[in-house]
């Protein structure tokens, strides 16, 4: 099993320099004993409050490769503190990667408190994902509806629609807003058809399309 060892203290003090050797060798004795290999240590001196951390993004991006299976702490309050603890935690748990620690000696256990967060944290993005697939769904559905023919209007037909289309047609966004559709519903039905483009830039490549048409 891959792992990643993370290791952290609060403060640039050169008392805490030792902390931060204590912890990478205990944990890769905890590595070693449950035949982890450890592909990557990061040790860093940030607040536990702070989000922006070289680290802890560091640590984000390498569990997105998939045979990473488990990150390894001392104990939770390393990756965090407060709310910044739960978010990282978060983020960690939902790539399926696993968290170790010196202080459970295994499989981090979290507090009750904690799991009931990330339970309704988890209902939330549910949710969220829900809403958007139906917002995308009801865009489409909306265009079609006034005549839109996306089968003869959108070019690059041969690309999969999870591919990003860096060039976003003015014509159809210029259609779709003839229509009476809303900017989100623009900008969400261009996505269900993989353009990325947000309800800003939809708005933005209109209104610079109508001042192009009055200069």
């Amino acid at each position: 099993m891959k792992a990643i060892i993370y290791c952290r203290v609060s403060t640039n003090k050169d008392s805490q320099e030792s902390s931060l050797q204590r912890q990478e060798e205990e944990l890769l004795l905890l590595a070693k004993n449950r035949n982890f290999n450890v592909v990557s240590v990061i040790k860093e001196k940030a607040s536990g409050y702070e989000m922006e951390r070289d680290g802890i993004l560091e640590l984000l991006s390498l569990i997105k490769d998939d045979s990473i299976e488990a990150v390894l702490i001392q104990d939770e309050t390393r990756i965090g503190r407060g709310n910044t603890k739960i978010a990282i935690i978060h983020c960690i748990l939902k790539e399926r990667v696993k968290l170790y620690s010196i202080s459970h000696n295994g499989e981090l256990e979290l507090s009750d408190s904690d799991s009931m967060v990330l339970q309704i944290v988890g209902m939330v993005e549910e949710y969220q994902r829900k809403l958007h697939n139906i917002k995308i769904k009801r865009g489409v559905n909306r265009a079609i509806a006034k005549g839109y023919k996306p089968e003869k209007n959108l070019k690059n037909q041969g690309i999969s629609a999870g591919r990003e289309r860096i060039d976003v047609p003015i014509s159809e966004i210029v259609r779709l807003r003839n229509n009476d559709l809303t900017f989100a519903e623009i900008a969400a039905t261009l996505r269900g058809f993989g353009y990325e483009i947000s309800k800003a830039t939809a708005h933005r490549r209109y209104k610079e399309h109508i001042e192009s048409l009055q200069d």
